[in-house]
């Protein structure tokens, strides 16, 4: 989402006159604590970044100028609140620093101290605590003076003076650009990928836990008493051979269908159409499937298309009520869409325990969308859009 930091026309203070307005003292109140607080930060950027600095040849000096940049972060948040209450800036936070909690968890002190000393944000808020002495000097003095030798026109210069404030906040502490926003987003959507992989891991585990490997612990005891029996009794040693053989075919299918649940062969081999076509025949509810593909999309995005099909049509399955469905696949430029439509009894919701929430989320880590249309009564529509990326190169 892009941030403007413009303010609307309706927010923007009045134009200054001669009368005091709550604007204006707003503003006046801004200039004479700017000494006070411009002090305090100048004295702590030169404090900290000094000393990080004159101590980098030691082990501490480089985490200490890192723990210094993060506290400037924290100057930035106040000096945005500041700015947001008395001269009316409508100004996002900053992304988080990028790589931290990540940094904790894989690679230690050197990956944070690494992001920290990167932290564009954290050094720009050092820039403006720096240059912001001499101005805070003379903000308070010639406001100060004004409040006393030329009061009817101090609202013009206090006008002024604040404008001056609010270029200075917007060019340094607002987000520089879209890209940092952005990084906040990707860093969401990589935790979402990562929480799903780990959820695929343990029902995988749980799979092979509770069925093929259950069944086949049962085969080879089974098969370790049919070799006892063999001399003994033959025709009981060939009943349980053949009921192991059976036990062989079953353990056989979990397998397959364990493996078609991670990524089908059918999908690898023949694509979406025949994919879609195999689990629409499995669906409870007559579907019908069109796809409308002169060409691959990249794999990954064919996996998420085809479990995200899957997906609905259980739900479709379990919990709408319809008797037709339908599955539509065809690319629209450089984009995947897919619309998953049946005539239930509508109602479905993002938070309604249905999993819709989650496919929402595995979509938007790949920069795609997911669209929900359910009114009570039905139909129910769902729009899911991908990226398209050329096969092999996602």
């Amino acid at each position: 989402m892009t941030v403007s930091n413009s303010l609307p026309d309706d927010d923007r203070p009045p134009a200054a006159r001669i009368a005091y307005d709550r604007h204006t003292w707003k503003e006046i109140a801004h200039l004479l604590a700017n000494l006070p607080v411009s002090l305090i930060g100048f004295t702590y950027v030169i404090f900290t970044v000094s000393t990080g600095a004159s101590l980098s040849v030691t082990v501490i000096g480089l985490p200490w100028l890192v723990a210094g940049l993060t506290g400037a972060r924290l100057l930035g948040r106040a000096e945005r609140a500041r700015a947001r209450a008395l001269l009316g800036i409508r100004i996002e936070e900053p992304s988080p620093l990028l790589g931290r909690r990540g940094a904790h968890r894989s690679d230690g002190v050197l990956s944070w101290v690494w992001a920290g000393l990167k932290d564009p944000v954290a050094w720009r808020t050092v820039l403006y605590e720096f240059i912001r002495l001499p101005w805070g000097v003379l903000t308070f003095a010639v406001t100060l003076v004004g409040l006393f030798v030329f009061w009817p026109f101090l609202p013009f210069v206090v006008r002024g003076l604040a404008n001056v404030d609010r270029a200075m906040v917007r060019g340094l502490l607002s987000p520089s650009d879209e890209l940092e926003r952005r990084i906040a987003e990707l860093e969401s959507d990589r935790g979402v990928v990562v929480d799903t992989a780990a959820a695929d891991l343990r029902r995988i585990e749980r799979d092979l836990h509770d069925g093929a490997q259950a069944r086949l612990v049962a085969l080879a005891m089974d098969l370790g008493l049919a070799k006892e029996k063999l001399t003994e009794d033959p025709e009981a040693a060939a009943r349980m051979v053949d009921e192991a053989h059976g036990e062989v075919k079953t353990a056989l299918q979990e397998l397959r269908d364990l493996a078609r649940g991670i990524h089908p062969a059918v999908l690898t081999d023949r694509g979406l159409d025949a994919a879609l076509s195999s689990i629409a025949a499995r669906c409870t509810v007559p579907v019908t499937v069109t796809v409308d593909l002169t060409q691959r999309p990249a794999p990954a995005i064919e996996g998420i298309a085809y479990f995200t099909v899957s997906e609905l049509l259980q739900n479709i399955s379990k919990h709408s009520g319809a008797r037709t469905a339908s599955v539509d696949v065809w690319q629209a430029e450089n984009r995947l869409l897919v619309q998953v439509q049946d005539d239930g009894r509508g109602g479905a919701r993002l938070d309604g325990g249905t999993g819709m929430s989650g496919l929402a989320e595995r979509l938007g880590a790949v920069d795609g969308l997911f669209v929900l249309d359910s009114p009570a009564g039905g139909p129910t529509v769902v729009t899911a859009e991908l990226p398209w990326r050329q096969r092999g190169k996602d």
